[in-house]
């Protein structure tokens, strides 16, 4: 592996969503993330685990944490390494033996990062949940759909992997820092509903200044505005229009064929339908793929909606590599971009167990401590 975090060591204890992604981020980074695989009853692995890309770059090691000898093999890993990351239910971890008491008290400079929904403490600490529930008790989600219409679920993008693994990560870089300064490692407690409580700061201070309104689809960037909306196309797929400043609003009147002066409806919520309803009849004339000629060498701020399986070839992302060709199947590359310290994809995603006894001989465990195959 290269990359900025090459020499990091990280445990993670298998799970999933989220901390997965966490974790996959800093093996693309390139630190050396082994992954501890559950075996016997209760193992989270169903399907096959070669076609989980959460696990790329990684190394499994399958542990029965249900006997001592497991628990003591994730502790003897977890002496050696920088940090460990664990998404389970709090509690989880300290009934198995492997929580951030017994791991910081066998290696003080540990990062023990944790990844829940709710968090380690509160009155739902201890409730199932998934990214819906937490991004809808953030606040995120009302904020998310059309006016008149439901909230809109924008998959699981803002709560695991944005509110979740980025916040997860930001933390354990930080508290990294912090253990390289002064020797102290940590416990990180990244909760989902922190996370995108904090994504929605800009809109906190937009609603306290009077720039915002609580109702759903009425604002300037929830599809209130037409210069800020989706768009259906002559064959029935979409094009996107973000004009918000009037250089570009003004060049996107252009080239869609409006007058120059429907310019001041732009500052006219009142005439807002009337505009929305030229705009949607100039796009319905058109291809997406003739609509996109029109627009992208153009600053007016228009793009295609492409599906997950359009992106990987268009242009300017394949330009840029943004994905990737790996173990047969196309996938995004690392990111982001270092100057000095590139990273590049590792292995392909492992079978549970498969660098068991490889590991334990690359990080000095004993194979007495086992309780591992």
């Amino acid at each position: 592996m290269t990359g900025p975090l090459h020499g990091l060591r990280v445990v993670e204890l298998a799970g999933i969503g989220p901390a997965p992604f966490g974790a996959m981020l800093l093996a693309d980074l390139g630190a050396d993330v082994v992954r501890v695989d559950r075996i016997g009853p209760g193992s989270p692995i169903s399907g096959d685990p070669r076609a989980d890309l959460l696990n790329r770059g990684k190394r499994s090691i399958a542990v029965d944490l249900k006997q001592p000898a497991g628990a003591a093999t994730v502790l003897a890993l977890a002496g050696r390494a920088d940090a460990l990351i664990e998404g389970w239910r709090p509690g989880v971890a300290e009934r198995l033996g492997v929580g951030p008491s017994q791991a910081l008290a066998r290696n003080p400079r540990l990062v023990y990062g944790r990844m829940t929904g709710w968090g380690q403490d509160g009155p739902l600490a201890r409730r199932a949940g998934h990214d819906i529930g937490y991004i809808a008790l953030a606040g995120a989600l009302h904020s998310i759909g059309r006016s008149g219409g439901p909230p809109q679920v924008p998959l699981n993008l803002v709560g695991d992997f944005g509110g979740g693994s980025l916040y997860l990560v930001v933390g354990l870089l930080a508290a990294l820092r912090e253990a390289a300064r002064s020797g102290r490692g940590q416990v990180v407690d990244a909760a989902i509903v922190d996370g995108v409580a904090h994504l929605t700061t800009m809109f906190s201070g937009l609603l306290a200044g009077g720039g915002w309104r609580a109702e759903r689809g009425g604002n300037l960037l929830d599809t209130g505005a037409p210069f800020y909306d989706v768009y259906e196309t002559a064959d029935g797929e979409h094009m996107v229009v973000g004009a918000l400043e009037p250089r570009f609003f003004a060049e996107f009147l252009r080239l869609l064929g409006l007058p120059a002066d429907e310019d001041a409806a732009r500052h006219d919520p009142g005439r807002w339908p009337e505009l929305r309803r030229q705009i949607a009849a100039a796009f319905a004339t058109r291809s997406r793929a003739q609509w996109w000629a029109v627009f992208s060498d153009s600053d007016a701020c228009v793009a295609p909606v492409l599906s997950l399986a359009e992106a990987p070839h268009d242009a300017h992302l394949s330009a840029r590599g943004t994905f990737t060709e790996r173990y047969d199947v196309r996938q995004p590359s690392p990111a982001p971009r270092f100057s000095a310290t590139p990273a590049e994809l590792g292995g392909p995603p492992p079978v549970p167990g498969q660098h068991t006894d490889e590991i334990l001989a690359d990080w000095g465990v004993p194979a007495a401590t086992m309780g591992a195959r």
